[in-house]
């Protein structure tokens, strides 16, 4: 298996809660910052449901239409990594992990200014408050 901190641009949060608890924190804290939840998508639970087997893991999907517009106006292809993400999953060890993509690497990967990626710079306040809350 790749090792997640390999791959750029990405953060890996540990978190001391199960990888359901710690998505449960950041879907509450998102709810409570006014942030729309688009989705929750429970990929082990999909996976048992095809009989096949994957440790806990599923992802969040979240935003703002106010902060997230601005930038797909500036780059459409943007919409690509919106709305944001955040995904809860646990290792072989059993570590729970919160993995994000930061907004530094959206906004180089997709040529936004440093203005419009700080719409969206709150991720990581949002991600560490989730897996600090335990």
């Amino acid at each position: 298996m790749l090792d997640p901190r390999a791959i750029p641009g990405l953060v890996h949060l540990r978190s001391q809660t199960r990888a359901a608890v710690t998505l449960d924190r950041l879907e509450a804290l998102a709810r409570a910052r006014g942030l729309t939840v688009f989705a929750r998508i429970e990929f082990s639970r999909d996976a048992a449901a095809a009989g096949l087997t994957l440790p806990p893991m599923a992802q969040l999907i979240f935003g703002s239409p106010k902060a997230g517009t601005p930038l797909l106006v500036a780059s459409p292809p943007v919409g690509l990594a919106l709305p944001l993400r955040a995904l809860a999953w646990e290792d072989d060890e059993g570590h729970s992990w919160l993995s994000y993509e930061t907004p530094e690497y959206l906004g180089e990967r997709y040529g936004l200014t440093q203005s419009l990626v700080t719409n969206i710079a709150g991720l990581r306040a949002l991600c560490e408050a989730a897996v600090a809350a335990g």
